[in-house]
């Protein structure tokens, strides 16, 4: 008994090491960021070499702050994203539930179809796309932004799928039974009862349209349009003066709304990964 004991102690130890690892490989680039960003430029130049900055200042986030269009940027990218995951939740959850729940005509083909255009590399559609955009008027505006991001294949399946293996047809059946119509099925049952699998989407579709940017890059033209990729990336623009401290503690700010997010929605994240091994 006593051995047993000891062996499940030692897994513990083990697990709990491994994770402690893990944690300190992942929180590096973080603390890289932030010492880096609190360096002076002559630390960056500087023979001597040190984990910690010499001198701590501040003064990479003021010349961030008041040289720079940064807030601008971030206003942007918040923006575009919170739009594009509020109007890609509602586009793929509709979708995800009629592909789930109903039998139309052509429904197999029709959702192959939208599967198959995930296998297509943005590369090849970036032209046509781009002709669209140039033929409504879209460019250099937030909506050629905000649509290419909502419209999510791998959100539509992945949604229908969470349906299907979430959501009883008999529990359906019996709000219909009730006399609740498809909306109401689809507002007060449907979406309470598949909060994970929205979470799952919700950083999905958070992290594709903030940290974008090959796509803003072929969209935006005017410097005050500009999304945060975007706008860091100008500050490259003289390899004979690039202010380290300036970027990384653009960068480090950047990373700010995505952890939030990840923080805020990780119960339902953790859910939703582990929702088809439970059922299983």
């Amino acid at each position: 008994m006593k051995a047993k004991k000891r062996n499940e102690l030692i897994v513990k130890i083990g697990i709990h090491a491994t994770l402690i690892l893990f944690a300190i490989i992942v929180l590096i680039p973080f603390y890289w960021l932030i010492v880096n960003s609190l360096k002076s430029t002559g630390d960056f130049y500087s023979l001597s070499k040190s984990l910690f900055p010499t001198r701590p200042t501040l003064d990479s986030y003021r010349e961030l702050f008041n040289e720079t269009l940064y807030m601008m940027w971030f206003k942007n990218s918040f923006i575009v994203s919170v739009l594009a995951v509020a109007l890609g939740l509602l586009i793929c959850t509709a979708s995800g539930f009629a592909f789930a729940s109903y039998n139309f005509k052509f429904k197999n083909i029709i959702f192959w179809t939208v599967l198959g255009t995930v296998a297509i590399p943005e590369i090849v559609t970036i032209i046509p796309v781009f002709n669209i955009m140039v033929n409504v008027g879209l460019i250099d505006k937030y909506a050629s932004l905000i649509l290419p991001y909502a419209v999510s294949m791998f959100g539509i399946f992945l949604i229908k799928q969470f349906i299907e293996t979430s959501l009883p047809n008999e529990v359906l059946e019996s709000a219909r039974i009730d006399g609740l119509n498809e909306y109401g099925i689809y507002f007060r049952i449907v979406l309470p009862l598949i909060k994970p699998g929205i979470g799952v989407l919700a950083i999905f579709l958070w992290l594709n349209s903030w940290s974008s940017y090959f796509w803003p890059l072929i969209m935006i033209r005017s410097t005050e349009m500009m999304t945060l990729p975007l706008g860091l990336a100008t500050l490259y623009a003289n390899p004979y003066d690039l202010k380290y401290g300036v970027l990384m503690a653009g960068n480090l700010i950047a990373t700010v709304p995505i952890i939030f997010i990840f923080l805020a929605a990780q119960k339902q994240f953790i859910e939703g990964l582990t929702v088809g091994a439970v059922k299983g």
